[in-house]
């Protein structure tokens, strides 16, 4: 939807920043994302304002010191920024940016409030992220027409010289195209294959790469889009664990919409359905869903075999994880994430094989130890809808079973709690020893396997030891 009115609506206490700043005979300009998403009717937290015709970084901290506690980003870069009432503003002097080497602060700035708003501009990456506002005047400056780009679904770059300078803008082409369904200008793709093929990204930190994919998966209803770009720009040789899902043939009966790749995508639009059908709201979660999602059949290139005229991929679970902590390693250096997604990509097919073997509630307490219950759930039922089968209510069965089965158990979303602890042997007469490792695991054991209260495992314990 493309909003028509012309007066954006800001919050009170940033017009009152606007006011001060004014005063001091500066000239604030809204700017980037803010502007770009008021067309786009998307609510604003995050507001950018360059501030132009006044030098003074220090008046202008002064000054917005009085609406809350102000902190200087980067004196090189002139920023500060400033959070209140659930705000986040960021102010900047107006620059220019020389890139001098290959890594991405590599950049020689200079600030200069005398720039027009265009010169200023210039820098940016996209025309839609360079339309400003000028709340005085209630009057937008668009000097590279991305109002028009914005209304035409188009991505555009500003200027090829600028553009190339900086190579995340490809990741930022991907996620832009994906997260607002816009079409990526002929040139402007032309550019990015031509960064790709640079090799440029390899230059990237992989914590900026990363925070490109967060958005893109946070942010997209169809998540779908920015892969395909992904593929489409030359990028996934970066990932090849992913590329390798292209042309991995999968049983029709089972995935009659095509190869590995296909159903992955089909999976992550899913995903971004049932996330919010469920009300999932912490990006933490969310996160680990999505590369959960991303990976799960990263195992099936190593295991898909035609028998018999079938095509099967036996064990590809557990083959994925090698593949999925090679990706991630590219990604984020977190330690526990990349075991959360490795759980729930090793154990992604149990919900379904618990089900229809109806197994007992020692298995679901024992699933409980390997991994959260409801998350694997969740990417359960993705990877069963992301497939073109007819009857996706089957889909539902053996998540809503498991999912009761531990709830009623309340284990859905930790595992399940030893009663019997090194305290309790010590209760009962017990000395420290390294005996004590064999009886909690004894205790541990009946408590999963015959589901007997603390009493009947003491009773247990005291009569076999």
């Amino acid at each position: 939807m493309f909003t028509t009115t012309t007066k954006i609506n800001i919050p009170k206490i940033l017009s009152d920043i606007l006011v001060s700043l004014q005063e001091l005979g500066a000239r604030p300009i809204l700017v980037g994302g803010c502007v770009r998403d008021y067309f786009l009717n998307k609510e604003v937290k995050d507001f950018d304002i360059e501030i132009f015709d006044f030098n003074s970084l220090e008046e202008i901290e002064k000054s917005l010191k009085k609406f809350g506690n102000v902190k200087l980003v980067g004196k090189s870069f002139g920023v500060l920024t400033l959070k209140v009432d659930g705000y986040d503003f960021d102010f900047a002097l107006p620059r220019i940016e020389k890139k001098v080497g290959n890594s991405h602060t590599d950049f020689e700035v200079i600030t200069n409030s005398n720039l027009s708003f265009e010169e200023a501009a210039i820098r940016r990456d996209f025309t839609i992220n360079a339309i400003g506002y000028d709340y005085f005047k209630d009057e937008f400056i668009d000097p590279f027409n991305g109002i028009d780009d914005l209304k035409n679904k188009i991505l555009k770059h500003i200027n090829e010289k600028t553009f190339v300078e900086d190579s995340l803008r490809v990741y930022r082409a991907v996620q832009f195209a994906a997260r607002f369904e816009f079409n990526l200008d002929k040139k402007t793709k032309k550019l990015c294959k031509k960064i790709v093929l640079s090799d440029e990204l390899l230059y990237l930190p992989k914590e900026r790469v990363y925070e490109e994919f967060k958005k893109l998966f946070l942010k997209s209803s169809k998540p779908s889009i920015g892969f395909e770009l992904l593929h489409e720009l030359g990028i996934l040789k970066y990932f090849p664990e992913l590329e390798v899902l292209i042309g991995c043939e999968q049983d029709p009966i089972y995935h009659p919409e095509g190869d590995v790749w296909i159903h992955t995508l089909m999976c992550l639009d899913e995903l971004v359905e049932i996330i919010e059908e469920k009300k999932v709201t912490n990006e933490y979660k969310k996160l680990c869903l999505f590369y959960a999602i991303l990976c799960h059949d990263l195992g099936k290139p190593f295991s898909t075999k035609e028998i018999n005229g079938k095509i099967t991929s036996y064990k590809h679970e557990s083959l994925g994880i090698k593949p999925t902590i090679s990706l991630l390693s590219r990604l984020t250096n977190e330690k526990k994430f990349v075991d959360i997604v490795c759980s729930l990509v090793k154990n992604h097919l149990a919900p379904f094989q618990l089900y229809l073997a109806e197994s007992s509630l020692k298995a679901i307490k024992r699933l409980s130890l390997k991994v959260n219950i409801e998350d694997l759930c969740l990417v359960c039922l993705a990877d069963c809808l992301g497939r073109d089968i007819e009857n996706k209510n089957k889909c539902f069965e053996a998540t809503n079973w498991l999912l009761a089965q531990a709830k009623e158990l309340d284990i859905e979303n930790k595992a399940i709690v030893p009663l019997i602890l090194g305290r309790d042997l010590i209760a009962l007469g017990f000395k420290p020893s390294k005996k004590f490792k064999e009886i909690l695991e004894f205790a541990f054991d009946l408590q999963l396997d015959f589901h007997l209260s603390k009493e009947e495992i003491i009773n247990k314990i005291m009569l076999k030891y």
